[in-house]
This record gives C-alpha cells, structure tokens and sequence, in this order.
C-alpha cells in the first residue's frame, strides 16, 4: 500500500510453500530467487528500483528468510544492479529462526546473525514498536548518499528540517536500550515460546492456523475456519469481528479486505491467503492470558456456522484495510 501510494507496483515472489498454510517448512518467509530473476528479465532491471526482504514475513504468517536466501537473492540483484532493502521490524525474531533451524549457526549470537543479514543490504526501513521494543518510531537506513539526500529533502516537506521534529529524546532513548535487549536470547527465546504456546492451545482444540506458527503471532487459516464464506465477502474480517464481539480480543484480517482486488470487468481477485493475525505484544502477556485467548477463539470456531460473510460500506483510496467500514450481508 506505501508503495503504491507513490505509484509504483508492488511484486510479491514468496516461495510456493508460503501459499499453503498446512505444510510445514523452516523458512517460508524466503524469496522465491527463480521468480525474482524471471521477473527482472521480463521487466528489465532499468525498471525495478529496489527489491524489499521482509523479516519476519508478516503477510505470509510472520515466516522467517534464511541467511541463505538472503545471500543469494543479493547475490542475483548484484548482477543486475538492484539494491536490497530490508524490512528488519521483525530482525531479532528472524536471527532467532536462524539460529535454531539453519545449519552452521547454531553457535551464533543473535548479534552476529543479525550483523550478517543487514551485510547483505543497501539499506532499511524499520518500525521500531516491533523489535525495537519502543511503543513508536522507526527508521530508514541507506548506504547510498544520494538517496540519503532525497530523504532529507522530502523530510522538509512531510515535517521539518533534519535538526528539529521527530522523534522525542526520550523514545530515542527507549530504542537504543530496545536495540540492546531484543538481540537477548533468553528473551527471544521465551518470546518464541509463547507464541508458540497459543499456537499448540488452538491446534490442539482443531482451530485451523498456519504453520509452522510464526515469531509474533498465531494466524488463523479463515478459509478452513469460515468455509460457508466466499472470500469477496471478507472471512477474516468476520472471524476477527466476532472474536472481539465474543472475548474483546483485537486481531487483524491479512486476506481479501489488504489484498483482494478487483478486475477491469468489476469482478473479485481473492489472494491466495486468508489469515487472522493474532499478534502478541512483547513482554506484556502471561500464559493465563493466552488461555483467554485461546478459550474465545475456540468459542468462535465451534460456533463457526453462524459467521456471516461482510460487505465494505466505505473505504479510502489508498490502505483500506485500517479504516474501512463494514456491515453484515
């Protein structure tokens, strides 16, 4: 949606395991290499300005990137002369994954994973109330001066000068301790775990999720949870509904609401996915929370017959699905 705003078009080329949510594989957030190469050749390398890595893979059930599909995308982009660009909210949680499930890293800190993947890229983007542990901020990160300058030049215009506005001490502050903490194994290691531990509440009562569970969250897979509801009458959006309806629990629909769009003829183009994002925050819930959790999902699943399929009654043109208003049909 950011990127469209400013008129460019958005190509996604995950691994085909990524579209299946029941199959299981240690890294399906990666970069379908192949796809990227076709691609390049078809469009021409002059006509892609960059190529984004996405670490954790939200959209896609927070998967993780190897370090191996990150060195050999870069390698393939650098035959081309397109940059990479990491969007590293979620870095920790992949330098985890790959210290657990890649070979030849298991006695790698977190730091020095991590140090490795930004190696790989000409820059970042990050929102920082991820794995930056702060409630705000972020960053964009380049090795290229002349981007740099643009940066700061539209800066002026969206806020002010580079010597005033921003950020407030104090949540500067709040990032370089977070920046500090979130490279802890202990931490992640206890963060992953319960995650984890939702995922096994609601798999163990037959709630359909995707899998592996992911670094931040449990998705619920809507087309198995909601069948009775086609995807242009949003199932996600229904599901996370009535979850709040039932237990005042907030998710968020990653289906046909973000991605679904329509033909020239006006007819419906369902994505691939459809997927309820159960986020968790960091260092706030105890397991006794989950439970709650767990214990409303599950009240919404065995009641899934009466789910109704949602219609928009309004949206904006550009990022819908955060304020777009709904209605049952």
């Amino acid at each position: 949606g950011n990127l469209e705003f400013t008129h460019a078009i958005a190509v996604d080329l995950p691994v085909p395991e990524s579209e299946d949510p029941s199959f299981i594989a240690p890294f399906k957030g990666n970069m379908d290499i192949n796809a990227l190469e076709q691609l390049i050749i078809e469009k021409g390398h002059q006509n892609i300005p960059l190529c984004i890595i996405t670490i954790t893979n939200n959209s896609g059930g927070g998967q993780p990137v190897s370090m191996e599909n990150i060195r050999q995308t870069k390698e393939l982009l650098k035959k081309y002369n397109i940059p990479l660009y990491l969007d590293c909210c979620r870095f920790a949680e992949n330098a985890y994954f790959i210290k657990t499930r890649e070979k030849g890293y298991e006695n790698k800190s977190i730091l020095e994973i991590a140090q490795e993947m930004f190696s790989y890229a000409d820059g970042a983007t990050m929102s920082a109330k991820k794995d930056g542990l702060s409630n705000i901020g972020g960053f964009v990160a380049t090795n290229d001066d002349k981007i740099a300058e643009g940066l700061k030049t539209n800066l002026i215009v969206t806020e002010g000068f580079i010597t005033y506005g921003g950020l407030a001490r104090r949540d500067l502050a709040a990032l370089a301790q977070g920046f500090r903490e979130v490279v802890n194994e202990n931490y992640l290691a206890y963060r992953i775990d319960q995650v984890n531990f939702l995922g096994e509440l609601l798999k163990n009562a037959g709630v359909p999720i995707l899998e592996p569970v992911g670094g931040h969250g449990v998705y619920l897979d809507a087309k198995r949870f909601a069948p009775n509801i086609k995807q242009e009458y949003f199932p996600g959006q229904s599901i996370a509904c009535q979850i709040y309806v039932e237990g005042g629990i907030r998710c968020c629909e990653i289906g046909s609401v973000m991605f679904g769009t329509y033909d020239d003829n006006g007819n419906f183009i369902a994505p691939t996915l459809e997927l309820v994002r159960l986020a968790i925050p960091r260092r706030v819930y105890t397991n006794d929370h989950l439970r709650y959790v767990a214990e409303s999902v599950i009240n919404v699943y065995n009641n899934r017959e009466k789910l109704r399929g949602m219609k928009i009654t309004w949206q904006p043109e550009f990022l819908r699905h955060f304020t777009a208003k709904f209605d049952y049909i």
